[in-house]
Formats: C-alpha cells, sequence, structure tokens
C-alpha cells in the first residue's frame, strides 16, 4: 500500500476546496496591501530600514527554525551592505552570513531570473559556506542527495518513529525537472492565486527534500521568491519564516498529516496545509504592519518632541519605551516606574522621580492610574488624550 502522499499514481496533481479558502485568501490579500500602503507611504529611509529588519528576521528565523543561531550583527552587516545601508561601526561579515544574505538577496531580487537546477544547487552551495563540519557529516554541498533512504524521524534508535519518507534518490533529477517547469509555469497562471502558488510550491519543493540537508531553509527561500514574484516587486517588508517559527511545531505537525497517504475519497486535497499557510502568512503580514506602525509611531513621536529639551538620560528612557510600548518588545509595553527609570538612566532616586516629572510636564509621558511606589508612566502618545490624574512621586 501507498504510505506517502508522492507515491499516488496522479502525484503532483493535487486539489484544493477553493470556496474554502477564499474568505482566507481576502483577508490576506487585504492585509497585504494595508501594509504595502503603511511601508511605502513612509519615508526612503524608514521603508530602507523596514526593508533591513524583514531580510534579516527572514534569515535568522529561518535558521532558528533548524535549531540554528546565527551571529546576527554578521548577518545584518551582510544585508545591510546589499541595501546599501552600510555603516562604519558594522560588523564584519562573517562567510557564513554572506552565504545566507547572498541566498535571500537572489531570492527576492532576482525576481525574473528563471529558477533552474543550477540556481537552486547554488543556493545550497550558498547555505553551507564556511562550514566545514558539513564535510564531516558527509552532507553533498551543492549537489542533490546521496542514495541512501532520506527520512525525518525522531524517538529511539532502536525504535525511531518515522514522520516522513522522501521519494527515492533514482529519478529525483526528473522529479525536480517536473517541478521546476510547473514553477515557471505557474507564474502566468491566471487560474491560480499567486499566494497558492506560494504554498503549493512549498509543500512540492519540501516533500522532494531533494538535499541532504538545508531542505527546510531552502524551501523558505523559494517560498520567498515565490511571493515577491506573486507581488511583483523585491522590496519586503514581512518575513514569513518569523511566523513559522512561532508555529514550528504546527508547521511540522501540518506537513506531516499532509504528506501521509490519507484513506479518503480526495487523498491528494491539500486544503488543510493551504489554510494553514495562509493563517501563518497572515500573522506574518499582521506582525509586521504592528512592527511599521511601531515603528511609523517612533517617528511621529520625535518629530514632535525633538526641538524640546531633553537631557540625554531622558532620551534614552524615551527609546526604550518606545521600543516597549507594544507587548513583547522589551518589556516596558505596561510602562515605567521610577525605580526601572532610576535602573535604565543610572541616575539616583530623585533624580529619576525629577526626570519623570518634567517628562509628564512636556506632554511626553503620562500617568497611569495608581499611586505610589506602584505609579507607572507611558508615552503619551501626540493625539492620545492623557488619563485623569496628577504627577506621584
Amino acid at each position: 500500500m501507498s504510505r506517502w502522499i508522492w507515491q499516488h499514481p496522479d502525484w503532483p496533481h493535487v486539489t484544493w476546496q477553493s470556496a474554502t479558502l477564499a474568505p482566507l485568501l481576502r483577508r490576506v490579500t487585504l492585509a497585504q496591501g494595508a501594509l504595502l500602503g503603511r511601508a511605502q507611504g513612509s519615508v526612503p529611509e524608514l521603508r530602507a530600514e523596514f526593508t533591513l529588519d524583514a531580510l534579516l528576521q527572514n534569515i535568522v528565523d529561518s535558521s532558528a527554525i533548524e535549531g540554528e543561531s546565527l551571529n546576527v550583527g554578521s548577518v545584518r552587516s551582510s544585508i545591510a551592505r546589499r541595501l546599501g545601508l552600510a555603516e562604519a561601526d558594522e560588523a564584519a561579515p562573517e562567510p557564513r552570513s554572506e552565504g545566507l544574505a547572498q541566498i535571500m538577496w537572489d531570492a527576492t531580487a532576482n525576481l525574473d531570473a528563471p529558477l533552474t537546477e543550477t540556481r537552486l544547487l547554488q543556493w545550497h552551495a550558498w547555505l553551507f559556506a564556511g562550514e566545514e563540519s558539513s564535510v564531516g557529516r558527509m552532507i553533498r554541498v551543492g549537489d542533490w542527495r546521496g542514495t541512501d533512504t532520506m527520512q525525518v524521524v525522531s524517538g529511539r534508535i532502536d525504535r525511531p518513529t518515522v514522520h516522513f519518507e522522501a521519494p527515492p534518490r533514482e529519478g529525483l533529477e526528473a522529479r525536480i525537472a517536473e517541478f521546476l517547469a510547473w514553477f515557471d509555469r505557474s507564474r502566468s497562471d491566471a487560474m491560480l492565486d499567486p499566494l497558492l502558488r506560494a504554498a503549493l510550491a512549498h509543500f512540492w519543493f519540501v516533500t522532494l527534500h531533494p538535499f541532504d540537508d538545508g531542505n527546510g531553509r531552502i524551501t523558505r527561500a523559494l517560498t520567498d521568491l515565490a511571493l515577491a514574484q506573486g507581488e511583483h516587486q523585491s522590496i519586503r517588508f514581512y518575513a514569513m519564516s518569523v511566523a513559522i517559527l512561532a508555529d514550528r511545531k504546527g508547521c511540522y505537525a501540518q506537513l506531516e498529516a499532509t504528506q501521509k497517504m490519507k484513506a479518503s475519497a480526495s487523498p491528494l486535497d491539500l486544503t488543510p496545509w493551504l489554510h494553514w499557510f495562509l493563517v501563518t502568512l497572515l500573522r506574518a503580514v499582521e506582525g509586521a504592519s504592528a512592527q511599521i506602525d511601531r515603528v511609523l509611531g517612533k517617528s511621529r513621536f520625535w518629530l514632535v518632541h525633538r526641538p524640546k529639551a531633553l537631557n540625554p538620560e531622558q532620551i534614552k528612557v524615551l527609546n526604550h519605551l518606545l521600543d516597549g510600548d507594544q507587548p513583547g518588545r522589551g518589556g516596558f509595553e505596561h510602562g515605567i516606574s521610577a525605580a526601572q527609570y532610576q535602573a535604565v538612566a543610572k541616575v539616583s532616586k530623585a533624580t529619576a522621580t525629577r526626570h519623570l516629572a518634567d517628562l509628564v510636564a512636556k506632554g511626553c509621558l503620562e500617568k497611569l492610574p495608581g499611586g505610589g511606589r506602584s505609579t507607572r508612566y507611558r508615552i503619551h502618545w501626540p493625539g492620545r488624550i492623557p488619563e485623569t490624574g496628577g504627577i506621584e512621586h
């Protein structure tokens, strides 16, 4: 009996339920448009910052999905140089960072270059640039996998759980050629939504599992290429890998469930996978939109308050608050107390109290409800009406 989806005689002619996915597709498309409008409406310097952040997050989180920690400073330096944003104090790029940045750059900037075997193999070579350990693990760098059976397993060595088994090595080149022909042809298919195309490409390629290692990261780069092609622009403002990392277990579970042959009337129905992909993409877009709103809000805040006479300690604390006034962004989403101000600014208790009172008087901060030692302060955003109550020390 066939166990895996690729063993079905009609593979890769998959199906899905368009009516089921249509509402979600509209939500994602609208969210993408809103994000693009916010980003494109900002000044060029901020657009460059958004792009740098998105590419950096994509690379770092794509590696984190595989349990790898990168030198963030080095990766940032490699991306910044390609965007023309490198500064004198940037960390020196490393071969590893350069390779990862080159994959991302090629996948998102060269949208019209055909996706070929040579291009994929080059991505794989870049993926392991500077990694001498790959030789010790007998990874065929820049080449398709060897003849051993390719399985994704977990558990004990003597009693492993096989989550997935890839197609055999024999005939792999033909399967890859079939995928590449579809990828090229589907870009101009008016009947296929570009977002579904990206989701299908992700599933198809990771099911082929054509490399000894690095299949997930190459697949995600391929997905970024498909998404960029669908948007008809290489400028990136969101990072799909961030949302995948946040639901890594869900991603693996959904892939496993979809790749196993289902005893149903529609064993090639990919609707559950496509739904998961679109939900995850929506989270990525909405997360990036919130991040852009935060940066734009910070820019507007300083546009109003920069002319005011603020000392370096006050500016430092305000920037901490501006970066942490959103959940998960630095721990200040609930405001700051006098004791926290003292710790961040490295000033005395009396000075912290005086600085806070001055910031409230100048309209930079507002006091939250509460008194005594529990008194907390938050950013007073331009246009937000301060809550009632005076300053307590």
